[in-house]
């Protein structure tokens, strides 16, 4: 029986592909995996350099690691921080795909509001500190609505363009033949303006995190930020490189989390 045209390729092809991903995945975590040694190796080169004073030593920093970790320090002041950026993050998350949902949907709004969507994003948002502490004081609430503001514009910006960036075409193919408003936007619009969306998030939660050391910097002094400041202050610098690696590796995950985000909706865009 003979098969169907492609049949054979298309079975021999899949694994093939599968292999080379799998192969292109473990490539790159092995040149991650050189890079950091490449780094760690000029940052112990560095430390030897200019003195413990100023930079402390991998070795030094695992040990500050260490009793940061055992004292409960360490994990207390990451659990105050997440709060106060998720807690912000998910308020500008919601608010801002909403947003600009509305204003690529309807155009009269979107030409109304960019000019000042625009210029809020292009304000320091340390400019609205004082402002925020005399009306929410110094509490979490003043921490998670600074956050809030350093997310809520990329992801507008970048929701309001994906959903500009729809095809005309496609769309007024969809209305000929009879798609109503609900569909076409479920089908067409989102699936479209997913990519512009989730970059938006990914650059609102690195600058939401950015947002909350300095609001816990100029507010209450607490959570990450907060021992930032203490260790910078009293110059105990391996204790002070924990608390920058600690940033990091928050950063690193929170994208991590957003990058499956994106894959999983990318299948459901496929199927839409």
């Amino acid at each position: 029986m003979l098969d169907p045209p492609g049949g054979s390729a298309g079975r021999a092809g899949a694994p093939g592909a599968a292999m080379r991903h799998k192969g292109e995945r473990l490539m790159i975590w092995a040149l991650r995996a050189g890079l950091l040694c490449a780094l760690l190796l000029i940052w112990s080169v560095a430390a030897g350099q200019v003195g413990r004073n100023l930079i402390a030593s991998p070795s030094e920093t695992m040990r500050a690691a260490a009793r940061l970790i055992a004292e409960g320090r360490l994990f207390d002041a990451a659990a105050d921080s997440l709060r106060v950026f998720l807690s912000g993050f998910a308020v500008a998350a919601v608010l801002g795909v909403l947003t600009g949902i509305v204003m690529g949907s309807f155009r009269l709004i979107g030409r109304t509001l960019d000019i000042f969507v625009y210029a809020l994003a292009a304000t320091p948002r340390v400019a609205f500190i004082p402002l925020v502490i005399v009306l929410l004081g110094l509490g979490i609430e003043a921490k998670a609505f600074i956050v809030f503001l350093g997310a809520i514009m990329p992801v507008i910006i970048n929701t309001y363009t994906g959903v500009l960036a729809v095809d005309e075409e496609l769309l007024e193919m969809a209305r000929s033949v009879g798609a109503g408003r609900l569909r076409v936007f479920a089908r067409i619009v989102l699936p479209s303006a997913l990519p512009f969306t989730v970059a938006g998030l990914r650059i609102g939660a690195t600058i939401g995190l950015i947002n909350t050391v300095v609001a816990e910097l100029y507010t209450a002094v607490s959570g990450l930020g907060g021992l930032l400041a203490v260790f910078g202050n009293t110059f105990r610098m391996a204790e002070y490189f924990v608390i920058v690696l600690s940033l990091a590796l928050i950063g690193v995950i929170v994208t991590e989390a957003l990058r499956l985000i994106e894959g999983r909706l990318a299948r459901w865009r496929g199927r839409a």
